[in-house]
């Protein structure tokens, strides 16, 4: 597994304030959506990113990015199981290191 690389780049806009909030030990954590947009041939769309920051990060997240922000972020993809109405069901968001 040396070989394997779990990484991911995107600039894109903030489509709302980013929320920060505290765990229980006091540690920030910091959740934001980014769109980004892409064309095609005949097509274009937007592709909404959940993202996550924890630690510094987070706090300076939180501190100086606001609705409309463009951003370049880099992190991990991470996929979460989680069962809402007797149904598993999965999210992935990426986890920012940048």
């Amino acid at each position: 597994m040396a070989n394997d690389l779990n990484q991911c780049q995107f600039i894109g806009r903030l489509g709302a304030d980013p929320e920060t909030r505290y765990t229980s030990s006091g540690d920030p954590v910091c959740s934001l959506r980014i769109a980004v947009g892409w064309k095609g041939k005949d097509r274009e769309g937007t592709e909404w990113i959940p993202c996550t920051a924890f630690g510094k990060l987070a706090e300076i997240c939180g501190q100086y990015l606001k609705k409309g922000s463009q951003v370049f972020v880099q992190g991990r993809f991470k996929t979460e199981e989680y069962e809402k109405d007797g149904a598993k069901r999965y999210s992935t968001k990426i986890v920012l290191d940048t």
